[in-house]
């Protein structure tokens, strides 16, 4: 019964994971100033992360929030060069947060654009449409802030020249503010314009990295 005993103990001793066992050592000649030393292995895993938020968006979350931005020319400045402030933005008035993390270097944004804004067969180039990048006064925790340039809207359908953001140590952590005013330098037939009462008034943003 003993013998069974002792091989049961054996036996489990063997079962148990290398890794569960720590490093062990004893010294049995231990006199003055003697030595016994035990190692320990560290490993981090850091995930490769690449978060993109334009207008409003909850940080290093999936939202499929799209906020709306409408300019409307007062009559008695059709076509006269005044720039007409925006409604909408979860800045409001036309204005909308950036935020851009990533991890592994530099990186690229890009805008799609699906062509011109129509209103039944008249159009408005995206030309007309300003963009005014700036810093926040405070950005959120975690995040730089930053002016992050507006990547090229392109007057066709496709996808606009690129902008890059410089990575430190590989890491881009940036928030900036993008506000849009409408140019207004033609006087355009009446209609809506683009995503409320048209077409092709969304555009697409993406970050890129390596």
């Amino acid at each position: 019964m003993k013998k069974l005993s002792l091989v049961a103990a054996v036996v489990a001793v063997l079962a148990t994971p290398l890794t569960a066992l720590a490093e062990s050592d004893v010294n049995t000649a231990a006199g003055p100033n003697s030595t016994a030393t035990a190692r320990l292995d560290f490993t981090v895993v850091i995930p490769r992360v690449l978060f993109l938020q334009v207008g409003t968006g909850t940080n290093l979350t999936d939202l499929g929030t799209i906020d709306s931005l409408t300019f409307t020319v007062p009559a008695a400045s059709l076509g006269d060069g005044t720039d007409i402030a925006g409604t909408g933005g979860d800045l409001t008035a036309g204005a909308v947060r950036v935020r851009v993390f990533g991890n592994n270097g530099n990186i690229g944004l890009t805008a799609t654009s699906p062509g011109a804004l129509t209103s039944g067969t008249d159009t408005i180039p995206w030309s007309e449409i300003l963009v005014t990048p700036t810093a926040p006064t405070v950005a959120t925790s975690g995040y730089t802030a930053a002016v992050i340039a507006h990547p090229a809207i392109p007057t066709a359908a496709g996808v606009g020249a690129a902008t890059t953001i410089t990575a430190t140590n590989k890491v881009v952590r940036e928030e900036g503010i993008w506000t849009f005013k409408y140019d207004n330098t033609v006087a355009y037939a009446a209609g809506s314009y683009g995503a409320t009462g048209g077409t092709n008034g969304r555009l697409v943003y993406t970050a890129t990295m390596p």
